[in-house]
Formats: C-alpha cells, structure tokens, sequence
C-alpha cells in the first residue's frame, strides 16, 4: 500500500534499489545530495547533479524536464553515507518561472524497479521559493527510511546546499546552471500523451495544507492532513486535485516501458515502434464528470448538488467537495481581510496627508477631508463585506445540501444516516473529526476531514485553554470533556471500519474515566477491560510495542507469512487517559516509540493529556507532542490553513445531549464482531 507522506512523515524502505520519480509542471532541475550523519555534505563530489550526474548509488537526470526519474542504490552508497537528500531547483539560466510559488506543487514518488510506489510526497506551501529539498533517504539503526521534507530556499541552490554545509556551495550552483543552459547531455524525452478518451495527465496538485511548517500541532497551527486539517488535495470545480485511493491509483507519471509479463500491461510494440508509457496498474480513463446541476431559473444563480466534483466515487465525490468549500471559505475570507486591510491603509494615509498641513489640520476643510476619507474607507469595506456575503450565501447553500448526503465517516452524530448504520464492508477514504468555521462566517460550518488510515496520532489536550465562546471551565471539568470527546472519535473510529479491522486498547492508570469510557466497555468493543495501574500499563505497552517490531521485521524481511498463527492484522488503537500518571521511564520511551514507529504498521495512539502535567520529563516529552494532532474538547481557534493562515475555530465532533446514538452504534458494531466470530 503506498504511503501518501505529509511534511515531516517518514516511512520505511524493504528495498534498496529504488526510483524518485519527479513531475512537475514546468522544467525543473533535479539533483541528489550524499551527507554524513549530521546531514553535512563534505565536498562538491558528495552532490549528483546535471554536470556530475553519476555517483556511487546514485544516477540523477542530465538536464532540466518537467519529469525525471532518479536511480538510487542504497547498498552502494559509501558506509560514511547517512542521508541521501533530493533536492529540486528551477533553472535560473534560462526563461521561466523564478519561484515555486508560481508554478504547480511538484510531485515526487518513490518506486520500486518494477514500478510500485513506496511513498509519495506532494510538495505544498511554497512561495517564493526556487530551490527545495523534496525528500531524504535516511539510514537508522542499520534500516533505511525515507522522510517528506519538503523544505524550500528562496536563494535557490546556493543558499540549499549553503544550509547542508557544503563550502564551495556558490561555485557549484553556478555550476549546474552553466551546465543546464548549454546542456550537456539530451534529456530524456517526456512520453507522449495519452489520447483524450484513453487516458488522463497528471495535474500537479495545488497548494494543499501539510503539517504545520515546524510540524508542531500547536496554537496558531494546524496539523496533517490535512486543508489545514485535510489530507492530499482533491480536484474538481475547485481546481485541485483529487486524492489518490486505492480505487483511484495516481495518474501515469513515469517515464519507464510497461513491463509485459504485467498483468493487465498494454500489447507489446512492436520492435522500432512507439514505446507505451501507460502503467498496467493504473486507470486509462479520466473520473466520471460529477452529476448535473438542475437548470436554474432565468437571473437566479444554479442550485448546489451533492457530489458536484470529480471522483471515482459518490464518497470520493464528496469528500471533494468538502475540500474545495473549505478552500473557498479561506479564500473568500483573505480577499475580504485584505481588502478591509487596504482600506484601513488608505483611510489613514489620507489622514496623514490631512494632519500633516497645518493649513487643513483643523476648520472646516480639515473635517471635510477627514469625513471624505472616512466615507471612502465604509465604502471599501461595504463593498467588500457584499462580495463576502455573497460567497458565503453561496457556500451556505451547499452545505445544505451536502451535510445530509454525507456518509456515516464524514457525517456529524445528529445527522439521521446514523439511523441507517451498517457496519461497513471497508475503510473509508476518511473521517470526520469535528467542524472548522472563521469569525466572519459562524454559522458557517466546513466538515474537518482527515484521511485514513491515520498518519499520525491525536491528542486530546485536556490542559487549560481560552473557549473562543469566552468561558472557562475548571481542570475537573476540562477532563472530562477530553475523554468524552476521546469516546466519540473511538466510537466514530469503530463504526466507519469492517468489524474485524479494528481493535481498541485503553490505558486507564487511575481508573479516573470509568464513567466516559462506559459506552466502550458495555459494548464489548474494546480488546480487554481498561488497563489500570502500573501494571496494566506497562503489558500493553509490552504487547504493542513488540507488534511493532514483529510487523517491521516482517516487512523489511518481506516475510509477513512468517508472523506467528493467529497474529491480529487488524488496525490497532492505543487510547491513553491521564498520562502521565502511572508511567516510568521505560513506559514513556514505549510510547513514544509507538507515537513514531506505530502508524506506519497499523498501531495507532491518541492521547489524553494536559502537557503541563509531564512538564517533569522537560524537553524529552516535545518530540512526542510534536508527533501528535493536538484536539480540543472545547471550541478552540488552534488550527491555521496553509495559505494564508487564517486561526479556523475547531469544535470537536460529539453526540447531541440525551442521544442514545453511540450506544446504538455501538451495539451494531459489537454485533457484527460476533457473527464474525
């Protein structure tokens, strides 16, 4: 299963001949860096680039192209080689785009020889930028892995390699742009395209939100996945594109023939004829267009449907959709603060102006000047909050529309799909973990999508945090809503995966939330009762951790047949309440290596925590923190989009007051898991 990397994810490597396949939208020079432990490339003769293009385990394309494929050995790099860093750069020698900002988001993947992909990477949230290290292969442990980097300079390829310590860093760049602009080898020629009714082209994706730029899920951040807290981006009328699925595999961006033992693989040319560039894994047809909207009225704007963008299926669709309403509000946000920005500014230039002669600065001219500037500034800003209310009419009207065709995974616990619950035959694509709005459109409520399986886990902060709402709840109270809200992500995690695919552990020292955890535990969902005390604690902690390691050895070993009779493949979660109550030292290395290594193979965390009760362990504890998608059981202006940042308001996703929905849910699960039994 490919792992589709955010900024800041790693991913292991079973092999160690691999391909970096690069597509982008303009031509772009592609290179690879070799450095030492610390990251420090040594001398010019560490770099594969257009003019050196060959280096011990590694072979790099020959001049700028909008695509490349990078050859990588990793047995045959040197033994003081620890990272192998990919970087990309636009050409400066010759005319084109001068920065990422304006060109599409580079795509990276890495492959095996025969073409399947390990890990994918979109490179999102570049400006100014014109070089950027997309990915680093990296050696830990003896094991190598690979890590989305996704960081950009906008000196271009001096200031990168500047930053990697190399000493001769300027030379060199001025090098590989001497050796692009005269072009010392042919570059491989991209495959031709695909005829319209056979196959599709890959469009580079959009701006689409990653991990915050310190990877830190903090205030004033946002976290994975996310816009902002979304996954890959989608396409559609909104015009990004949509994720990839395994229903709906990347388009054909390589550049190597099909393999013709492959199945499925295209007729073999014949010998001097045309290469076929098309994968065999791959769909030769573009995604079904979205349904019709019904005709509008003459001088009414076309009603909103359910669904209106691409995707290979309705929930695919939809998911789309959401994405591109929430695009949509943050950028019809932006131009209204800016315009209300600009006209802030010029109101008090024209004041300035008018304060600045004594002639004018009082009598009647001078109140004339100032009225007129003032009358200037309400105008802007009336004209700006119309736009604004339009749009947001706009989006208002879709999401009435959508909000009642959502399926269970990405539907709130009020909508009455729930009542309709069946355990699902397979995973969703994604799932809802609460709503996101911004102060100039509260009563408009954009679904906070994340993609599944999770990529990273989740923390509850239950730690003091100032309600947007302006109330404040004591530390007792905060607790419980933590748990509470911890519950309904479970339970929501519980129903939208097939009865057997999922499994919940709970570590509960102090036996503090018996009664949040209740629904859990009366529906026999849970792999055993609440571990309590130090005990319970440090055994599942053991069990888990040791899954990890028999999973990883299994893969890298390429024997998963050999994992022991009766192993449970299914997707574990580890829910812990009150850390860090009940763990030593031991116990927290455990989770943090189950926070860093877990999601990778199926085992999962979500924390319920206040970092202030493990402000003992100091600075041990941050990359933990940083690891994890930081949650609210309140409403909580943490969260920020990728492209103008915006502080999105996020309310957690739990149950209307009185309602008997989890139970029911609850119950359906717990039965399906016995008739599998």
């Amino acid at each position: 299963m490919t792992a589709e990397l955010v900024r800041g994810q790693n991913h292991p490597l079973v092999e160690v001949r691999l391909e970096i396949r690069v597509s982008a939208g303009t031509p772009i020079v592609a290179g690879a860096t070799l450095g030492d432990e610390n990251g420090t490339v040594h001398s010019v003769e560490w770099v594969a680039h257009p003019g050196s293009p060959l280096l011990p385990g590694v072979e790099v394309s020959r001049q700028a192209a909008a695509e490349h494929r990078l050859a990588v050995d990793l047995d045959a790099v040197a033994e003081a080689v620890h990272r192998v860093g990919v970087l990309l750069a636009l050409p400066t020698s010759v005319a084109g785009p001068a920065s990422f900002g304006s060109v599409p988001a580079p795509f990276v993947a890495v492959t095996g020889l025969d073409g399947t992909e390990v890990a994918t990477y979109t490179i999102t949230g570049l400006t100014a930028e014109s070089a950027v290290v997309a990915l680093e292969l990296y050696r830990r442990q003896g094991a190598w892995k690979v890590r989305a980097i996704g960081q950009g300079y906008a000196g271009g390829l001096a200031e990168l390699l500047t930053d990697q310590g190399l000493p001769q860093a300027r030379q060199l760049a001025a090098d590989i742009d001497k050796a692009v602009e005269q072009g010392i080898s042919r570059a491989v020629p991209a495959p031709p395209p695909l005829p319209s009714d056979s196959g599709r082209s890959r469009q580079p994706a959009g701006p689409a939100p990653g991990p915050d730029r310190s990877d830190t899920p903090q205030d004033g951040q946002h976290p994975q996945g996310a816009p902002g807290p979304y996954g890959p981006p989608p396409s559609g009328q909104h015009g990004t594109q949509p994720p990839r699925t395994p229903a709906e595999p990347p388009a054909d961006h390589t550049m190597g023939p099909t393999p013709t033992n492959a199945p499925g693989s295209p007729q073999t040319p014949a010998v001097g004829g045309p290469i076929d560039y098309r994968h065999p894994r791959r769909r030769n047809t573009a995604p079904p267009p979205p349904p019709a909207a019904p005709p509008a009225q003459p001088g009414q704007p076309a009603q909103p449907v359910a669904g209106d963008a691409t995707g290979w299926s309705m929930e695919e669709r939809l998911y789309n959709q959401v994405w591109g309403m929430f695009e949509d509000l943050a950028r019809s946000t932006a131009a209204y603060r800016s315009a209300v920005d600009f006209a802030d500014t010029r109101m008090d230039k024209e004041l300035d102006e008018v304060l600045s002669d004594p002639r004018s600065r009082i009598g009647r001219q001078g109140d004339a000047a100032r009225e007129t500037a003032r009358a200037k500034h309400s105008r802007l800003v009336d004209q700006a909050r119309q736009v604004l209310d339009r749009d947001l009419a706009q989006l208002g009207a879709e999401a009435d529309v959508v909000e009642p065709a959502l399926p269970p995974a990405y539907a709130r616990w009020d909508n009455p799909v729930w009542h309709a619950y069946r355990v699902p035959m397979e995973m969703p694509m994604a799932l809802r973990l609460g709503d996101l709005h911004l102060p100039e459109s509260d009563r408009l409520r954009i679904p906070m999508l994340i993609r599944l399986p999770l990529e990273r886990g989740l923390w509850i902060d239950s730690g003091r945090t100032g309600s947007v709402d302006g109330t404040f709840l004591d530390s007792h109270e905060l607790r419980r809503l933590a748990l509470e809200s911890a519950v309904a992500h479970t339970a929501r995690l519980l129903a939208v995966h097939p009865a057997d695919e999922f499994t919940v552990h709970v570590i509960d020292p102090a036996g503090s939330g018996a009664q949040s955890l209740a629904p859990l535990v009366r529906a026999g969902v849970l792999a055993g009762p609440p571990a309590v005390g130090a005990a319970g604690v440090t055994d599942v902690l053991a069990r888990l951790t040791q899954r990890v390691d028999l999973v990883q050895m299994a893969v890298r070993g390429d024997a998963a047949d050999s994992l022991p009779p009766g192993f449970d493949t299914s997707q574990q979660l580890l829910v812990v309440n009150d850390f860090p109550h009940g763990f030593d030292d031991r116990a927290v290395n455990q989770l943090r290596y189950l926070a860093d290594e877990g999601p990778a193979v199926g085992v999962h965390l979500m924390m319920v925590a206040d970092r202030e009760d493990a402000a003992g362990y100091g600075p041990l504890l941050d990359p933990l923190w940083r690891g994890l998608m930081r949650l609210t059981p309140v409403p909580d202006d943490h969260l920020a989009d990728p492209w103008v940042g915006h502080a999105w308001t996020y309310e957690p996703a739990l149950t209307p007051p009185g309602s008997r929905v989890l139970d029911t849910v609850l119950a359906q699960v717990a039965g399906a898991r016995q008739r599998r039994l």
